[in-house]
């Protein structure tokens, strides 16, 4: 599971990237909330200016990347806990990091900040509410699957 959330945030990231107009604008629409019920009570949270919708994004992109970088140490941390040469307790650590940085994206960012303070709920047109709740559920699920016990961890074999 680790290697595949690494290689599925790889892409994220690698998309995101080359491709860095086209989830711009899904930021931009759901930062100025310009596609919600426009309810005169929710209106002062929207966020208009170009340059910060901009700057949000590359704060996105640049956590993306971090994640990778744990995510894909973990993967090499794994790698060397089952060929013997390193302890599993590393790779286990690592890949929490890993998977709590993807909840906190995914769950946090996407879920409570985009969802419910930008009202991306309420958005037909501009709603990456779905994908944000199956990404913190695959990082959930790896996350409790790493910390089951297993007999080479509790063996006390070297980290």
């Amino acid at each position: 599971m680790t290697f595949v959330l690494a290689l599925y945030t790889l892409l994220v990231f690698f998309g995101n990237v080359t491709d860095f107009g086209t989830n711009l604008e899904f930021v931009r629409h759901v930062l100025a909330m310009d596609t919600t019920f426009h309810d005169p009570a929710l209106a002062y949270r929207a966020i208009t200016n170009p340059a910060l919708q901009e700057a949000v994004y590359i704060g996105v992109i640049a956590w993306e990347g971090l994640t990778l970088v744990v995510l894909v140490g973990a993967v090499a941390q794994w790698l060397l806990a089952f060929r013997g040469t390193s302890g599993f307790d590393r790779a286990r650590r690592s890949t929490t990091v890993g998977l709590l940085m993807l909840i906190a994206l995914f769950a946090g960012g996407f879920i409570v900040i985009g969802g419910e303070w930008f009202a991306m709920w309420q958005s037909t047109q501009w709603n990456g509410l779905q994908p944000a709740l199956q990404n913190t559920i695959l990082a959930a699920f790896a996350l409790l699957l790493v910390h089951l016990p297993a007999r080479q961890w509790e063996a006390g074999e070297a980290t």
